[in-house]
């Protein structure tokens, strides 16, 4: 959709808009006394859950995990060229903006679609190609595909494309809707090469501060940033921008399950029950990997996940921010699996050369948990910094001081 076509719907969006409200309004004056109604704003508290998208960074990378996931990947049309590529990043960014303050976008026509942001934030990413259309002298060293791993199985259809676009949300409907908008938005410049979609526990369902679980049962992303002054260290770089590294892993959930739940907690390195090391404590506390049980052997396996994934006293650095979402689907005609699900693995870091390839090269060696796993995805993108459109020294829209 072009600029020119966005200015022709917007004052169809406003009478919509009008109609709308006006066919709302008692709506639900025959539902059942004590019973709560679709239009009552105490019963919808994610009418009112907006995450703020202006900002020094994007939004959706230290927001707190929402409960679903549309991870597309787009590649560039033919003949897209820079001015293209700016046109595309305006008109997107300005659209989620929209969308996540729970307002309408100009051009659209369904301002229903609009009223419960649930959480939704937009985070998007730039493949190497982006660069060398728009800003060739300016690409980043490490943006380039992570180094092949021996126990890697990747698919193309899960590679790498020029855009990623992470959507996510507390509501599926509006997280669904709102990758619908911006894949027709960005229909004259972009294509569709892929959609992941996952999920996470919903809203509501653990309490604040709790991490999620992945489908082995885990609690996932413990070793994360919490404070400021970690995200400076681990994920910001200074002009606000990051790394997205994604990598789709196949959970093995059939011959994980055959294992006894000690097993699966040796594999890990950790308690199933509380995600704590099994040297005891809680989540939080730091595991003794010195100590040893009553036949002499480390309680903690050292080719345990959790011993593996470590950073090594000499590399502290070897730390980034972990989001993951699962994903089940239905199982591939013919493999004689109950269950074709997995991870949709979200890293962000200031280097992947640094800080991911390290931990990945050092879990493809010896990794308890690679018998039950498989990666089959991989792709690396630049996350520009956020934006501010009032504020002269920000970028107005996504990758502006990049791509202008």
């Amino acid at each position: 959709m072009s600029v020119s076509r966005r200015q022709f719907f917007a004052g169809s969006a406003a009478a919509a808009a009008s109609a709308g409200m006006l066919s709302a309004c008692g709506r639900d004056q025959d539902a059942p006394p004590g019973v709560p109604s679709n239009s009552d704003p105490d019963n919808q508290p994610l009418q009112k859950a907006v995450v703020e998208f202006d900002g020094p960074h994007q939004a959706g990378i230290a927001t707190a995990t929402q409960a679903d996931l549309n991870l597309a990947g787009f590649n560039l049309k033919d003949g897209v060229d820079k001015a293209s590529i700016n046109r595309l990043m305006r008109l997107w960014t300005e659209d989620a903006r929209e969308l996540a303050a729970g307002r309408t976008p100009l051009g659209s026509l369904e301002p229903e679609m609009n009223v419960w942001p649930a959480n939704l934030t937009f985070t998007l990413g730039l493949g190497e190609r982006v660069f060398d259309i728009a800003a060739p002298n300016k690409k980043p060293d490490w943006l380039h595909d992570i180094p092949a791993m021996t126990r890697d199985e990747l698919d193309p259809a899960w590679g790498q494309t020029d855009i990623a676009l992470q959507i996510c949300a507390d509501d599926p409907v509006m997280c669904a809707w709102a990758l619908r908008h911006m894949t027709r938005a960005g229909a004259d410049y972009v294509e569709t090469a892929w959609i992941q979609q996952g999920f996470m526990n919903a809203y509501g369902a653990i309490p604040t501060g709790q991490t999620p679980r992945n489908l082995f049962g885990q609690v996932d992303g413990t070793v994360n940033p919490y404070e400021e002054d970690e995200y400076a260290k681990q994920v910001w770089r200074e002009d606000g921008s990051t790394s997205l590294v994604i990598r789709r892993i196949a959970m093995h959930l059939d011959e994980w399950e055959m294992l006894d739940r000690a097993s699966r907690e040796e594999a890990v390195g950790r308690k199933l029950a509380d995600g704590a090391p099994l040297t005891g404590g809680d989540e939080f506390t730091e595991p003794d990997f010195e100590a040893i049980d009553g036949y002499g052997l480390p309680v903690i396996d050292r080719n345990s996940h959790m011993a593996r994934s470590r950073p090594p006293a000499d590399h502290p650095e070897q730390r980034f921010k972990r989001r993951p979402y699962n994903y089940n689907l239905p199982p591939v005609p013919g493999s004689g699996e109950l269950s074709n699900a997995g991870l949709i693995f979200i890293a962000f870091q200031k280097d992947p050369d640094v800080q991911f390839t390290p931990v990945l090269q050092r879990l493809d060696e010896a990794d308890r948990l690679n018998e039950w796993i498989t990666h089959i995805g991989s792709a690396v993108y630049w996350v520009p910094p956020g934006t501010d459109p009032g504020q002269g020294e920000s970028d107005t829209y996504w990758g502006e001081s990049v791509l202008a």
